[in-house]
């Protein structure tokens, strides 16, 4: 007879299995309660901002603050409010999609009209704004979900890298505010028309400034050290510099809205500029005070100004490294690549049935905000080729569509190994 043969191993085994599929199960249960708690107090968090926005608002209704009460009521004693002067109508409906810096996507568009709850007469703070080419827009990223942040977070484009919030643009901050620096179209009555922005359609703008290079444009700075520069003499025909070459201060991605690009061929521009200054100088008036308005006085020792959107030298010349900004790494030289995106021939063709707003076509998709298909496209490849996903979708949807949508269109792509490919393009459903 055979003698019966002891299991106990297979036994053992499966016990041990159970148990691993137990504590996963823990785990899971533990990190849903986590999150449970964490969405809790966001939700309480929020809850309570909004019971005390409601009640400052009818304190101030409901209570007229005598005379010595107003005078309390300062910035210098803390008391900061503030309330939208309009809100951004955009091609972007959804953050899915738009844009995380101004300079991805030069074709999208917004509009932002005055509101008369600010200005009795809204077209007149706007008076001279379309002297200027650019603007800054200041606003609130109302559509971040929660009041929640953290003192470190994960720029996508840092691939799930932590660093602190304030070396970022996080929109999720102790005050979600937002900075844009759009281009500015035109200025009709109290409406601006904007081109070049990252945001939203609804987003409450708080302020307006003019960008002015003179003052909002240091020079990108490589070179630690700086030397200062010989100015031609009125006889020489080349623009010649000592020191480091001018190569030396361009950013090598060539993303930087102040460079110079000086010709070695004859008197550029650069050169001409330089022999300005030269007579400038000459004739003294480097020693007369700044207007009044700018509240300070001209330095005695001459600088170097770089500014403006082409690079071109302005007023205001000095010497030194106070002209020059520098910035992380990992911006000019980020973990994530720039990404290739193709259409398919559906999809090119869906694009192309798209026509303008002013268009007199019956029976198309009309934009709203985009001129024809060939901007569209162009939108389209540069939204997609900064890689608009979040560090999760990149991790663990990679195998997913990613749909966006931009002015009246819906788009469909998905993501492969160093490209995006636009798969569906259709018109937005109302």
């Amino acid at each position: 007879m055979s003698q019966p043969v002891c299991s106990c191993g297979e036994h053992v085994e499966r016990f041990q299995q159970q148990i691993s599929v137990m504590r996963r199960e823990l785990k899971n249960l533990r990190q849903r309660a986590d999150s449970s708690v964490r969405s809790h107090r966001k939700h309480m968090t929020a809850l309570q901002s909004v019971l005390s926005t409601i009640s400052e608002n009818q304190l101030q209704v409901n209570v007229e603050p005598r005379v010595d009460q107003k005078s309390e009521l300062s910035l210098e004693k803390g008391y900061i409010r503030t309330a939208p002067i309009g809100y951004i109508n955009s091609c972007f409906v959804a953050k899915n999609g738009t844009p995380r810096q101004p300079t991805v996507c030069g074709p999208s568009r917004a509009s932002l009209q005055i509101q008369q709850s600010v200005f009795s007469n809204p077209d007149h703070p706007l008076i001279g704004l379309e002297q200027y080419s650019h603007v800054w827009i200041i606003f609130l990223f109302h559509k971040n979900g929660h009041l929640s942040y953290k003192a470190k977070v994960k720029p996508p484009r840092l691939n799930g890298q932590r660093v602190g919030v304030y070396s970022t643009r996080s929109p999720h901050r102790p005050n979600a505010l937002g900075l844009t620096l759009a281009k500015l179209e035109r200025v009709e009555g109290e409406t601006l028309h904007l081109s070049g922005v990252d945001m939203i359609m609804g987003t409450p703008v708080l302020d307006i400034k003019p960008y002015i290079p003179y003052y909002d444009c240091p020079h990108t700075r490589l070179d630690p050290v700086v030397k200062d520069w010989d100015l031609p003499s009125e006889d020489e025909s080349d623009c010649q510099v000592t020191g480091p070459t001018t190569a030396g201060f361009l950013d090598s991605g060539g993303s930087t809205p102040c460079q110079v690009s000086p010709r070695s061929d004859g008197l550029g521009a650069l050169g001409q500029v330089l022999s300005e200054l030269k007579d400038y100088i000459q004739q003294g008036e480097l020693t007369k005070g700044r207007p009044a308005e700018d509240g300070a006085v001209e330095s005695k020792h001459s600088k170097l100004d770089f500014a403006g959107p082409q690079g071109e030298l302005v007023g205001k010349p000095h010497f030194g490294d106070e002209s020059y900004s520098t910035i992380a790494s990992w911006i000019r030289q980020p973990p994530v690549s720039t990404l290739e995106v193709r259409f398919t021939p559906h999809a090119e063709r869906e694009l192309k049935e798209f026509v303008a707003c002013d268009s007199t076509v019956m029976g198309k998709p009309k934009f709203k905000f985009l001129k024809d298909s060939d901007e569209a496209t162009a939108a389209i490849k540069a939204i997609l080729s900064a890689d608009p996903r979040s560090v999760y979708r990149r991790t663990c949807c990679q195998d997913r569509l990613f749909f966006f949508t931009m002015d009246t269109a819906d788009i469909t792509c998905w993501f492969g190994d160093g490209f995006a490919e636009v798969l569906q393009v259709q018109p937005l459903k109302l």
